[in-house]
């Protein structure tokens, strides 16, 4: 296939995958399930009191709650944008955008990555996957990710995993980091750093922020396995067969949040991978979260570019947390951080604490 051709069928295939495979990880979950908030008969708190605003990138939230990097470069993937912005600037979300490399390098597909004109007020964050640091990208090309979406921010994506297993991967993940840090430092916008659903733990977080990475999203393992993905694209049959010994590789979002937040108590730490529901949302900002992202939860309801559908399943997500908080009697997304009213399921609830 022709290299101008090859990106945009790329996008279009992951998001028909996404929506009629079964590609999530078999054998690992987020972690959520193994944690429960304590409940709270008498509450104290009106449920009229309970708050979710939150802020990101010096903008403000009316919940804290992010719509994870997707898609991009075709015509149905902008119209899948088009409408998951115009949802996220009603409920006010922030949003991630996909890969904007494609746009990059077929400046014809820019126009499925501009969502600015519907979304004004909302954080945006511009996406392009690391690697590409080792293949000729710069901080040239990082700003001009930036510029393209007029964006809050640019994210880049850790998925070394995936393109193992992508017929077209790029590979090379050496000295990656001190790329990483030479954009940070020549970026006008914060710079922050993803996986795409296996996880990023507490020291590498560490190194990530000490390089000047201002938020991390731990995209941990439990939902949509990028290796499953590609397993139906591969061909090459051998590539396919392997990609069963690794349907359960990956850290476990709970996990990864506890041991990002432990190691950087200081950073800004997103929540995505596998999360569901709003009860998922504030327990991951119960460990130490300060955004929860939602990613292939959304994509059916994107996936009928319905700016209305869309925002009804954000409303579901935002009404299952105000009401998990209610439960708990906490008020405020601040008092839902690092509280003391989570604990692990099977250890005692802190009745006489």
């Amino acid at each position: 296939m022709k290299e101008e051709r090859r990106i945009p069928k790329r996008k279009a295939d992951h998001i028909h995958i996404a929506l009629t495979r079964e590609v999530t990880g078999r054998g690992i979950t987020t972690g959520m399930e193994r944690y429960r908030f304590r409940h709270e008969a008498l509450p104290e708190i009106d449920f009229s009191e309970v708050s979710l605003s939150a802020s990101f990138l010096g903008r403000p939230l009316k919940a804290p709650f992010l719509i994870s990097s997707m898609t991009g470069g075709t015509e149905q993937a902008g119209r899948i944008n088009a409408a998951l912005a115009e949802a996220a600037q009603e409920r006010g979300w922030a949003m991630g955008l996909g890969s904007v490399r494609v746009a990059i390098e077929h400046p014809e597909t820019a126009a499925t990555f501009r969502v600015r004109p519907v979304a004004p007020d909302i954080p945006l964050l511009a996406n392009l996957g690391a690697v590409q640091l080792n293949y000729g990208y710069g901080a040239e090309q990082c700003r001009r990710a930036v510029e393209l979406t007029e964006a809050d921010g640019l994210v880049l994506h850790l998925n070394a995993m995936q393109e193992v297993f992508q017929p077209e991967g790029n590979t090379r993940f050496g000295n990656l980091l001190r790329k990483i840090e030479e954009v940070c430092r020549a970026l006008e916008v914060p710079v922050g750093v993803k996986e795409v659903g296996f996880g990023i733990h507490g020291r590498l977080a560490r190194q990530l922020f000490d390089a000047g990475v201002q938020f991390v999203d731990v995209a941990g393992a439990g939902g949509t396995s990028w290796i499953q993905v590609e397993k139906y694209r591969a061909k090459d049959p051998l590539l396919a067969a392997v990609a069963e010994a690794f349907a359960d590789w990956g850290l476990s979002t709970a996990d990864c949040v506890r041991d990002v937040r432990r190691h950087v108590p200081e950073g800004c730490v997103i929540a995505s991978g596998g999360l569901k529901t709003g009860v998922d949302a504030a327990k991951s900002i119960a460990l130490g979260a300060d955004l929860a992202g939602f990613g292939r939860s959304l994509l059916p309801a994107a996936a009928t570019c319905d700016p209305e559908e869309i925002a009804r399943e954000m409303k579901r997500i935002e009404l299952e947390c105000k009401i998990a908080m209610f439960g708990a009697g906490i008020a405020t997304v601040d008092g839902l951080k690092g509280t003391d009213r989570l604990f692990r399921a099977g250890d005692p609830p802190g009745f006489d604490g």
